[in-house]
């Protein structure tokens, strides 16, 4: 069996035990455009980090800050699968290698396109660009609005979740991650 085949019938099954009718005009295709949109969304299962950065790393006499800020993040809550969404901030200091920017945000939608909790997206993101790159530091700070607050549960419309990871320089020197957080704030 390849990876998403057999969702439909399962999708069928629950449309079933709502109480509809899979077979009517407007649901008869749902199934199958629920199994692609899952295997589409979850994409992320399929790449890993080598893969992603690829060739992507680059000898640089550069030991500065780099910061990739608003990079779009969709993802699933591996709780209810209904959607995230947001704005991570990923950053770096570099120790003679950088990694090219198109891949941190690589980074952030393979890990995001899993059935996720912005936690552990938050963590993945840093430590891959810390065993990746092996910068003298990184921090991660992911916003997001949660559907699975604003549509159910506590119903809280305007609620943001943020979360972070510092690691090296970011979570030992107060100076370098209040530049970040400075940094993530001022608008372009």
């Amino acid at each position: 069996m390849s990876r998403g085949e057999g969702i439909a019938d399962q999708v069928r099954a629950i449309l079933a035990a709502l109480g509809e009718d899979p077979s009517r005009e407007g649901l008869a295709r749902t199934p199958l455009r629920v199994e692609k949109s899952l295997t589409f969304l979850t994409q992320g299962y399929t790449h890993d980090a080598a893969e992603v950065v690829n060739d992507a790393l680059f000898t640089v006499d550069y030991d500065e800050m780099v910061l990739v800020r608003d990079i779009d993040v969709f993802s699933l809550c591996e709780h209810h699968l209904l959607p995230f969404y947001g704005k991570a901030h990923v950053a770096y200091i570099p120790d003679g290698r950088v990694l090219g920017l198109s891949k941190v945000a690589r980074l952030v939608d393979m890990y995001a396109r899993r059935l996720q909790v912005q936690e552990r997206l938050t963590v993945q993101v840093a430590q891959t660009i810390q065993d990746v790159v092996k910068p003298r530091g990184v921090g991660v700070v992911i916003e997001a609005l949660h559907f699975c607050m604003i549509m159910r549960g506590v119903e809280k419309q305007n609620s943001v979740a943020v979360t972070s990871c510092m690691l090296g320089d970011f979570r030992n020197q107060p100076q370098t991650r209040e530049e970040l957080l400075s940094l993530i704030r001022r608008k372009a």
